[in-house]
């Protein structure tokens, strides 16, 4: 069992949904994206999703897509990944990245999974890598004992949901709409169904991303879902021009969501 599916099953004997919180490596520093990640777990999340920046990410919204060309333009490669999940890893929280596929490519799958376990990671989303053409890396996955995350959307037919968490492990990203990331003013009725008809299924833990932004819409999904997943809310209190700010807003806002998916259920 990966430290990934020790913190989720803990969290789900304790009756309440984990907080996964997504921020880029290198953003707005190196340095700085580092203590980022050791501040998230200090204030109370429970996994965090470590972001390899790209130069064409698919699913980003504007927010993450400016971290990300920061974090390339300040010279982050891919091994600064290994290192992030290191900190997060020696902080006390469960650690997974977040890659579209051609870095991992480029790295070579094999390499990239033998690192990222050398590094004490449980495993990878991959936003735009589906299950059929997965097959290399599903091969350095099991052989590293790593997690293979996909995403299911509001569009997967029943089949496609039932062959996706087939190829799943850790467990399942559920899309909450069909845009990019970022914060939105309300969380919409779609995650809700797509996890119901997600957990007919699989028993996998369903965690919902895309668009959470407070502690009380944390607090909403956390009702029904096994983890929330907040990015874009997160990496916006981190302000590239003022390099002595941030940090503090970035715990406050991460104790609030921490006490919203602690509160969703009572």
């Amino acid at each position: 069992m990966s430290r990934l599916s020790e913190v989720l099953s803990s969290t789900r004997e304790q009756n309440r949904a984990a907080l996964v919180a997504y921020l880029p490596v290198g953003f707005p520093s190196l340095d700085r994206s580092l203590e980022a990640m050791r501040a998230v777990v200090e204030a109370g999340a429970d996994v965090v999703e470590v972001g390899l920046p790209y130069s064409d990410p698919l699913m980003d919204g504007p927010v993450i897509q400016h971290a990300a060309q920061v974090a390339l333009a300040g010279g982050v490669r891919v091994a600064h990944v290994f290192e992030a999940v290191r900190t997060v890893v020696e902080a006390g929280a469960a650690c997974v990245t977040m890659s579209y596929w051609n870095p991992i490519l480029r790295y070579g799958p094999e390499r990239f999974a033998a690192d990222l376990a050398a590094a004490g990671g449980s495993g990878i989303i991959t936003p735009d890598l589906i299950p059929e053409e997965a097959g290399d890396w599903l091969s350095a996955a099991q052989e590293h004992d790593l997690d293979p995350i996909f995403l299911v959307a509001p569009s997967s037919t029943d089949a496609r949901l039932a062959m996706t968490v087939q190829h799943c492990r850790g467990f399942v990203y559920v899309a909450s709409t069909m845009g990019v990331t970022g914060a939105r003013a309300q969380v919409g009725s779609g995650a809700a169904d797509l996890i119901e008809r997600t957990r007919a299924v699989t028993d996998l833990p369903l965690c919902v991303g895309l668009g959470v932004s407070t502690g009380e819409q944390a607090a909403q999904v956390a009702a029904y879902a096994d983890g929330v997943i907040v990015g874009s809310a997160l990496v916006a209190t981190l302000k590239d021009d003022e390099p002595d700010s941030g940090c503090e807003q970035l715990r406050a806002l991460t104790a609030e969501l921490a006490a919203g998916v602690r509160g969703g259920r009572e």
